[in-house]
């Protein structure tokens, strides 16, 4: 894109972007900062007014200060975006190579554990851990079921952190190796584990759990303390709490 090219003709851009395979929305302006932060080939980003996108660069992400001014252009954006992101930006980005990304899941040893979602429902909940798993330096999140956890929902509650880490979907009998500890009510306490670098830790859904063919691959059945009468924690506060407990970034 150049500064001369109209509202117009950057909208027509877009729309074609949007139809081709490979390319990731990012919405809003956390989105575009992390995906940039963490190397991502970024093709376009549009806003209704892009010195205010500018000027937000600059007070909350000085490092890609340069890299978002170079590429926001001014566009209609309720003309292209089912919702409009309250800092009023949007952006294109190529997904990374899928190969590249299961070769770092798979590579071993591992500094940290995987994430595995199994038949995760909710799109917010499943981007709040890429979220979750980026902060904690995990290996990778990956889901089992049919979710896609690339989906524009996912990618704006991770805040563009899917870059920051890697995510995929896998199936049962491409699961990374490793240990499994499968998150389960009648586990062994957390607080009684030490859990290992290149852990798999698997998490099922609020109401269903860990399924039987999951359950039934685990290492270790593993819980979290809890209260009795609670039924369960969010997805999202099970994995934080569950990184927690292994250890985060090294100092």
């Amino acid at each position: 894109m150049t500064e001369e090219q109209s509202p117009e003709e950057i909208a027509r851009l877009w729309q074609e972007g949007v139809g081709q395979e490979g390319l990731v929305l990012l919405d809003g302006f956390h989105a575009l900062k992390h995906a940039l932060r963490f190397g991502a080939e970024v093709r376009m980003a549009v806003a209704e007014d892009p010195g205010a996108v500018r000027a937000l660069a600059g007070e909350l992400a000085p490092d890609v200060e340069a890299e978002v001014a170079r590429l926001v252009r001014k566009a209609p954006l309720k003309g292209l975006l089912a919702r409009v992101h309250p800092t009023g930006v949007a952006a294109l980005a190529v997904r990374p190579d899928r190969a590249a990304g299961l070769a770092a899941l798979g590579r071993r040893p591992r500094p940290a554990p995987v994430v595995v979602l199994d038949n995760p429902r909710n799109l917010g909940n499943v981007g709040a851990v890429v979220r979750l798993a980026a902060g904690f330096g995990a290996t990778g999140v990956v889901t089992r079921g049919d979710l896609d956890p690339w989906h524009p929902n996912v990618v704006r509650a991770g805040a563009g952190l899917h870059y920051a880490t890697t995510v995929d979907r896998v199936e049962l009998d491409t699961l990374p190796a490793g240990p499994l500890y499968a998150l389960d009510p009648e586990g062994e306490d957390i607080r009684s584990l030490t859990l290992p670098d290149d852990a798999l830790l698997a998490f099922g859904s609020e109401r269903h759990g860990i399924s039987p063919e999951l359950r039934a691959r685990a290492d270790h059945l593993v819980s979290l303390p809890m209260r009795p009468q609670v039924s369960s924690y969010n997805l999202a506060t099970s994995v934080a709490m569950t990184l927690f407990h292994w250890g985060g970034p090294k100092p």
